[in-house]
Formats: structure tokens, C-alpha cells, sequence
């Protein structure tokens, strides 16, 4: 497992100009564009490390962005797609690609069309990207306070919790770059909500997103007991779009693989139907599913092979045989489907083709891979600042977005961060011409 990196020991200053509220790839991003402008940039983050989520996500192998053409690649993220739009033209997943090569680590095109570091591993890359923070290249150091958790305002002060009492600051422009509200114990919390409706910004709810789902019906403990943590692969997944409706209408349909839990199911192709099945949540307190357990074989096929005699042998065994149905696949059939289904050819080859399940809950936010929701775009002006709080930028996971695992996710968070950095560049600019004498 990547250890986490240290953050250097905070440097006192009297005089602080720009602040980043969150260390992770939105925030270091922002850092990186404002030092490099030359500004007096200090970090703070309630953990002991920076990066702590994106290590974790380059525990596996870190997907840094996927290498899907434009506008496919857009397309990703769903009803969000033209608010991200101008922060992911400038920095796209090519341009990802391009700064993980500054930073030393040259990437590769895995067989999903995913993208890695030649390495795979989040630490080298998170090391090299701190040391140019830190000055290697010439630049003015970004200052790092660690253990430094924001709890609000105090007049016109932002407000710390640090080892040694509440500390005060005072910035010219900040931006928070949070995260959202899932993992909590890296850092992502959420607890920003409050303190921002507070001074009257819009907030959409957090959410789970890439999570798994538990079905509305419980698993049979025999179904649990020997099925939990089995992969479903070379299936396809379809996500109705209400209760009865015409699959043909669906709002998701994708070939993948995903895994039997204790109360349902998850993996990624569960995670890419996250957002279809919490609108259906939202809108019908249960999500309606189709699973093909044989996508590559027509009905028509799987209806001729189901129907050949079989003699003496099972119904399993038949299955097994003439469609390589067994395992998890043929327990699903067996664990949903009523013993008079089974024994009706037609209807038990209509199963196969789409097996109804019902998914009746989302799991915890804090087990998700990321949050949906947060501060909303109408709060933000054209500049991603705060209208509620002037010099105040929002970047990364905190803003209301949602997209699937594959390195969309990380792509939007350094893009975001990265415009965030530009934005605040902008605004100091115009702050400083309004300033000078004439």
C-alpha cells in the first residue's frame, strides 16, 4: 500500500496572500498554477498528509484519466457536461497526461483504453508533484500547514483548529477545495455544508455516488453464504427508466462486471449505473434493473439451447452445458426466479436475456468512492468564485458534479483546480489594476 507523504512543517508568516483550503489533486492543482505566477500561496489541510484519497485510489493501480476521444469522453458526465465543459477543454485527458510526463511519470493506455502511470503507483507522482510545490523548479514555495481543519470566520478572519488552539488568518483570495462527503476518514467529511449555507451559498445535498446498492428483497442466507464477494463478468446492466418501463427507454445500458455483496451489489459496472439508479431512488424509492447474463447470445439462441431435451440430467446441469451458465449466474437464476419460471422454457429464457431485480437503497455516503452534489453552480459566478463571498473559489469534488470511476473523476478534479488557480490569478489582477493610481 503507498504510504501516505508528509506535509513539510508550516512555515509562519505575517503576511499570507492566497490560501488553499484542502489538499487534494483540486487543491494542489490550484497551488501548483499560483505558485507558479509567483504568489504567496500556503495550504492547509485537516490531515497529516495531503493526497490521502488519491493514494488510495493508486492503491490498484492509479487511473489517471481515460483515453476516450472527445466528445464520447464528455459524455461521461451526464447532465454536468456543459458546466464542466471549459474546465476540462483547457485541461483535458491528453493534458493529464502530458503533466504526469513533467512530473517524471510516464503513463500508458491499459486494454480498458484506461490511463496509468508506467509505474501504476500514486506515490512517485504525488512526491514529484510536492517537490516542484516546494520550489525545486525555482518558483516561490507553496507553505504547507498540516493539521490545520477550517471551522469558519471570525470577523474577517478564517478560523483553524490546529494541536495548538484556533488560529487566525487573513487571505486575499481562498479557495476551498474541500472535497465532497464520502471517506471521511481521509478528509472528505462535508462538514464545509454549514459553514457555507451559512453565509448564504446554495448547497445540493451530498449523495452517494460509485457506490454499491442493496436489493429491496434480502439475499437467502444460502444465496449470501456462498455467493457474497463473487464477480458477475460479461454481463450487461440496464437501469429502467421506471417500474415496468420499456427497456428499449432505459436509463442506462452498458456491458460490464460487477460483484455480489452481503446485501447486493457492487463494482464498476455498478458504479457507471450509480447515477441512474439514485434518480430512480429519488423518484420511486426503489431502482428497477435488467441483468443479461449472456449479452453476447440473442434470445433467440439462449431460447433454442434452453429448450433442447435434457434428458435425465438438471436443470443446472443442462445449463451449464448447453450456455456455460453456472456459478453465480445460475444461483441468481435460482435465487430470483420462482420454481414455476424455471420450469417454463420461454420464461426461463426471457430471465437469462433480462433477470428482474430491484435495487432499494444506495449503501452508505461514506463507503461511496465520491459524492454527487454540493455547492451549486448558480452560487458561483463566471469566474467559479462564491457571489455570496467575493474572493472566495470553489474547485474539485465540493462543486455539484457527478461522473463515473475511470479516471473521469480525476480528470474534473485537476481540471477543476486548475481553473480555480487561473480564476484567483484573474481576480487579483483586476483587484490590482483597481488599485494602482492613475
Amino acid at each position: 500500500m503507498n504510504e501516505p507523504v508528509a506535509l513539510p512543517a508550516p512555515v509562519q508568516s505575517l503576511a499570507v496572500r492566497v490560501a488553499i483550503i484542502g489538499g487534494g489533486p483540486a487543491g494542489l492543482m490550484a497551488a501548483d498554477v499560483l505558485s507558479s505566477e509567483g504568489y504567496d500561496v500556503q495550504l492547509f489541510d485537516a490531515m497529516p498528509s495531503v493526497g490521502r484519497k488519491f493514494l488510495l485510489a493508486g492503491r490498484g493501480g492509479l487511473n489517471l484519466t481515460h483515453a476516450e476521444a472527445m466528445p464520447a469522453f464528455m459524455s461521461r458526465y451526464g447532465g454536468f457536461a456543459e458546466e464542466l465543459s471549459t474546465a476540462i477543454a483547457q485541461f483535458d485527458n491528453e493534458a493529464v497526461r502530458r503533466w504526469s510526463s513533467e512530473l517524471g511519470q510516464n503513463t500508458f493506455i491499459g486494454s480498458s483504453h484506461r490511463v496509468f502511470p508506467v509505474g501504476m503507483k500514486a506515490s512517485p507522482l504525488l512526491r514529484a508533484w510536492l517537490n516542484r510545490l516546494q520550489g525545486s523548479d525555482g518558483r516561490k514555495p507553496v507553505r504547507f500547514h498540516a493539521r490545520h481543519r477550517w471551522i469558519g470566520w471570525e470577523g474577517g478572519d478564517w478560523v483553524f483548529d490546529t494541536l495548538q488552539g484556533h488560529r487566525h488568518f487573513t487571505f486575499d483570495a481562498v479557495v476551498l477545495a474541500l472535497g465532497g462527503g464520502s471517506w471521511a476518514r481521509l478528509g472528505s467529511d462535508g462538514a464545509w455544508v454549514p459553514l457555507l449555507e451559512g453565509r448564504g451559498v446554495g448547497v445540493s445535498p451530498l449523495v452517494a455516488s460509485n457506490c454499491g446498492f442493496d436489493v429491496q428483497r434480502p439475499w437467502s442466507d444460502h444465496f449470501r453464504s456462498r455467493y457474497a464477494g463473487h464477480p458477475l463478468k460479461s454481463v450487461a446492466l440496464t437501469v429502467l427508466s421506471a417500474p415496468g418501463a420499456d427497456p428499449d427507454q432505459a436509463l442506462f445500458r452498458r456491458k460490464g462486471e460487477f460483484v455480489a455483496t452481503d446485501t447486493g451489489f457492487e463494482g464498476s459496472l455498478i458504479y457507471a449505473a450509480s447515477a441512474a439508479a439514485r434518480a430512480q431512488l429519488a423518484a420511486h424509492a426503489s431502482a428497477h434493473i435488467l441483468i443479461d447474463l449472456l449479452p453476447d447470445h440473442s434470445l433467440e439462441r439462449v431460447l433454442l439451447e434452453v429448450a433442447k431435451p435434457r434428458g435425465s440430467r438438471s436443470l443446472s446441469t443442462h445449463l451449464k452445458s448447453r450456455l456455460g451458465l453456472d456459478g453465480i449466474k445460475a444461483g441468481l437464476l435460482y435465487e430470483v426466479l420462482s420454481p414455476e419460471t424455471l420450469k417454463d422454457e420461454r420464461a426461463l429464457a426471457i430471465a437469462i436475456k433480462a433477470l428482474p431485480l430491484v435495487l432499494g437503497a444506495s449503501r452508505p455516503l461514506d463507503e461511496a468512492i465520491s459524492s454527487a452534489g454540493g455547492v451549486c453552480w448558480d452560487a458561483l459566478d463566471g469566474q467559479h468564485g462564491l457571489k455570496a463571498l467575493p474572493g472566495v473559489f470553489c474547485a474539485g469534488e465540493m462543486l455539484d458534479w457527478d461522473a463515473p470511476t475511470g479516471g473521469y473523476l480525476l480528470t474534473a478534479c485537476l481540471a477543476l483546480g486548475r481553473k480555480a488557480g487561473q480564476d484567483v490569478h484573474r481576480y487579483l489582477q483586476a483587484q490590482l489594476a483597481v488599485s494602482r493610481p492613475t
